[in-house]
């Protein structure tokens, strides 16, 4: 995209390099992070908008996504690490962390454990969760996405059966959905999208096509197992307090606001008992992707944000 600039980071010994995209320039930096099926890429229209505003925007792709290098063995611990090496290789002192879906929980981890290298903080879609062993195989059927997903093998076997450009497309589908991909007897989880299904509005086919050939490169199996075979990845935090400001952006018909716990989370105070300086809107017609289907609004409410600080 026009200002865009592309760079690579080496974040891990022998030579593991994670790739970073960049606009604008200056002292205030934000770093975006992703979630899946995601990329870099969707936070173009943040990073724009925050280059125009006089801030630094940067987005790396997480290792084993897009176009960092391969990671098939990844977890949680090596995201925190890979951020901690991109500030530091890039002479960033202090930075407002922007992220979203599973990128959420490195930012927050960071958050904790690197206070004084985050100005502000601000999640999309995912609340923070103090790390503890799921639960969710006790509340959720085993049809759901989730489960399915997190069983080595099970996912690979279902995108194996389609190209790379229709897996992000039925993924983006189901996702932007206000119900949680279950699938139903004698069914994969991606048999939940008729070949006909148009892609939401907000979602062009020049998206797709840019998400298909970043996927092409990486493959799942990082995704897969990040995003959904680290759940139970242990963490020595001096708390479960994140104590820097932030904000929680989440679109009103979120598929996650029906997992179990989490509206109520999210509605009452205790999300705020873990987070003392949380502020939380709602997007109503925001779905999970909320940051590509309302880019003006989640720009300003970033913005906003930000400005309370600088």
């Amino acid at each position: 995209m026009d200002g865009i600039e592309h760079k690579f980071v080496k974040v891990a010994a022998p030579n593991l390099k994670v790739h970073i995209a960049q606009i604008g320039s200056g002292e205030k930096v934000v770093v975006f992070l992703h979630g899946f099926p995601e990329t870099w890429y969707s936070w173009r229209h943040q990073m724009i908008a925050l280059a125009g505003a006089g801030f630094r925007a940067i987005a790396p792709d997480h290792r084993g996504f897009g176009l960092s290098d391969p990671a098939p063995i990844a977890t949680f611990s090596d995201l925190l690490n890979d951020l901690l090496a991109i500030l530091d290789t890039l002479h960033l002192p202090k930075v407002f962390l922007v992220a979203k879906d599973f990128g959420a929980r490195p930012a927050h981890l960071f958050s904790i454990l690197h206070p004084q290298r985050v100005f502000r903080l601000i999640t999309l879609g995912v609340p923070f969760l103090p790390p503890r062993p799921s639960l969710y195989h006790k509340y959720l059927p085993q049809a759901s996405y989730i489960l399915r997903w997190r069983e080595p093998g099970k996912a690979e076997a279902d995108f194996g059966r389609f190209d790379v450009k229709t897996v992000v497309r039925n993924i983006y589908i189901l996702f932007s959905r206000s119900e949680i991909p279950i699938a139903h007897e004698n069914q994969e989880i991606m048999d939940l999208v008729e070949p006909d299904t148009p892609l939401p509005s907000w979602f062009t086919e020049e998206d797709l096509a840019t998400y298909a050939a970043l996927y092409e490169k990486s493959g799942f199996q990082t995704a897969l197992q990040i995003g959904y075979r680290s759940s139970g990845e242990v963490f020595t935090l001096p708390d479960d307090v994140i104590k820097v400001p932030a904000l929680l952006i989440m679109g009103g018909k979120d598929y996650f606001l029906k997992f179990p716990g989490i509206e109520d989370l999210i509605k009452g105070e205790k999300a705020k008992e873990h987070v003392p300086n949380l502020e939380i809107v709602f997007i109503p017609e925001g779905t999970h992707f909320v940051q590509e289907q309302f880019p003006a609004q989640v720009n300003q409410l970033i913005l906003d944000f930000l400005s309370k600080h600088t």
